[in-house]
């Protein structure tokens, strides 16, 4: 039992009173809700009206935050916070380069800022033709990476793709061999530089890829060691593949795969946009720390995210959330947003390892806007589960001369919160049918289909603008958001021992397929394998 299990208990009766109140309702009744239920910082809005959470649930789930300000400050202060694993948890200090921060007493600081001073003179130098290809200037970058080594970089490049202007940046993660085909087939092996993002330089996947992605550059190349760049900590590892010390760029055990991206997993991003607007990325993460460390819970953007989504999966019980951003280049945030989100808080244990006495982490997906409308709105709108939705958008795009665009982009990022909300009753539904000339049994039925029970929660989180620091801001909210909910929960946010087991399995599979002999495992998957075997001849 958590120190959050008997307000939890409150809430959850708390929201039985509320029986079926609407959201509207709460709106009529305060005419200030709107201003009340949104909280800003350093330009990043976040609007939390339109959900069920009155003034009283407000204050009972601030009480469940209250052990966040000890657990925030062990964090930020080195201490191994990560106990499953004996290890601090300090991506912050990746980003917040001019503080200082401690593990054991001692600071970690100045290998981190020597790091970051490489990278830089790195990424300059590929950027200027200082570093090339043996066949001329560096045109393409291939990050090779699975996980955290993949899903943060391929996101962020993605999101600030209108400040690329250095080399084009390509990702390869699946093991999957038409993911690597893919990517390589239109690229010169010659002006290629590939960057093998692996912690340990051990991971299947990834190693995999980066040996086929040799073997693709040996064909061309005399000496393809010189056009890869490793991202480990491995350095004995590295040197067997002939990697040069100078292009291994290492990081410590303190930081988690899924927190990496601004440090040296971020080095492919940094290439495409320059290691000025890279710093305003690490800034932007900056900003979002100190206003996590210094802002009251009731200001507070990453306590008062993490209350929302506590509100819906451990007290309303809603399985699942909508992550949906009104920006094409977001595309992929939703999916490292599940990582981040899925990794971190997907536990059945707590702390102590007893058993979770309370449902842990949602399952977090989702789309850009407006491409999600035409697909899965539908069920969000009338279907039989509640989704909460949380709309990410700016005020402004990135391309002057299609503001009309962006205009309408807007409007309909807004107007979805606001039909969740408000939905359309059966009276109204069957004036429209009155009106369209429908009379007796067939205009009711008709009238039925065009229901929308509305009353679903959403929040809404605004920008100026799609900048690399206000990403740095978006990411940083969220990776806060997560460690509140993990701490609220009691359970660990920082290991995943549950993607370990299959991974393991797959390595005593494999030889099944191969048709050598392998025990210890049951019929069905014996029997796959057998028709696999047959399939391929």
């Amino acid at each position: 039992m958590t120190a959050a299990d008997p307000v939890l208990s409150e809430l959850r009766e708390y929201r039985a009173r509320q029986g079926g109140l609407r959201i509207e309702a709460l709106f009529a009744a305060d005419p200030g809700r709107a201003s009340d239920f949104t909280t800003s910082a350093d330009g990043v809005v976040l609007d939390w009206s339109k959900t069920l959470i009155d003034a009283p649930a407000r204050d009972l789930l601030l009480r469940l935050a209250e052990p966040v300000a000890a657990r925030r400050q062990a964090m930020f202060s080195g201490q191994r916070i990560n106990e499953t694993e004996g290890r601090a948890v300090l991506h912050v200090a990746l980003r917040n380069l001019d503080r200082d921060f401690t593990v054991d007493g001692a600071s970690v600081m100045g290998p981190v800022r020597e790091t970051h001073a490489r990278m830089r003179r790195f990424a300059e130098h590929v950027r200027s033709g200082g570093i090339r290809g043996q066949g001329g200037p560096i045109t393409d970058v291939v990050n090779i990476g699975i996980g955290g080594s993949d899903l943060g970089p391929a996101m962020a490049a993605r999101a600030l793709s209108h400040w690329h202007d250095g080399p084009r940046v390509h990702f390869v993660s699946n093991v999957d061999g038409a993911d690597i085909a893919d990517v390589l087939k239109g690229l010169d092996p010659e002006t290629t530089l590939v960057i093998v993002a692996s912690k340990t330089f051990t991971t299947i996947e990834t190693m995999t890829n980066a040996a086929t992605a040799r073997d693709w550059m040996a064909a061309r190349v005399e000496v393809p060691a010189a056009q890869f760049v490793a991202l480990s900590s491995a350095q004995d590892k590295t040197a067997e593949w002939g990697i040069a010390a100078d292009r291994v760029f290492g990081f410590d055990d303190w930081v988690g795969g899924r927190y990496s991206v601004w440090g040296p997993i971020g080095l492919s991003l940094m290439i495409a946009i320059g290691p000025e607007m890279f710093a305003r990325f690490l800034a932007g993460g900056a900003a979002m720390d100190d206003h996590f460390l210094t802002a009251p819970d009731a200001r507070n953007l990453p306590v008062l995210l993490a209350l929302v989504g506590i509100w819906h999966h451990q007290v309303c019980g809603y399985a699942t959330r909508a992550v949906l951003p009104y920006d094409n280049r977001l595309a992929r945030l939703p999916a490292y947003l599940q990582q981040l989100e899925m990794e971190s808080n997907g536990k059945r244990v707590a702390m102590d390892g007893s058993d979770l006495a309370l449902p842990s982490g949602p399952v977090v997906w989702g789309e850009p806007g407006t491409n999600g409308q035409h697909a899965f709105y539908q069920l969000i709108h009338q279907g039989t589960a509640v989704v909460p939705c949380e709309f990410i958008v700016a005020a402004r795009g990135a391309e002057p001369g299609l503001d009309h665009h962006h205009l309408l982009l807007v409007a309909n990022c807004l107007a979805q919160s606001e039909a969740l909300m408000r939905g359309r009753s059966l009276d109204v539904a069957r004036a429209m049918m009155r009106d369209a000339g429908l009379t007796g049994a067939e205009a009711e039925r008709q009238a039925r289909h065009r229901v929308f029970p509305g009353n679903r929660p959403s929040t809404t989180l605004l920008v100026e603008q799609l900048t690399p620091f206000a990403l740095g801001q978006i990411v940083a909210l969220y990776e806060h958001r997560v460690f509140v909910e993990g701490v609220i929960l009691g359970i660990n946010s920082f290991d995943q021992w549950g993607v370990e087991l299959g991974k393991e399995l797959a390595l005593q599979v494999a030889p099944l397929l191969e048709g050598r002999e392998a025990g210890g495992h049951d019929p069905s998957t014996l029997n796959l394998a057998r028709v696999v075997r047959e399939l391929r001849g």
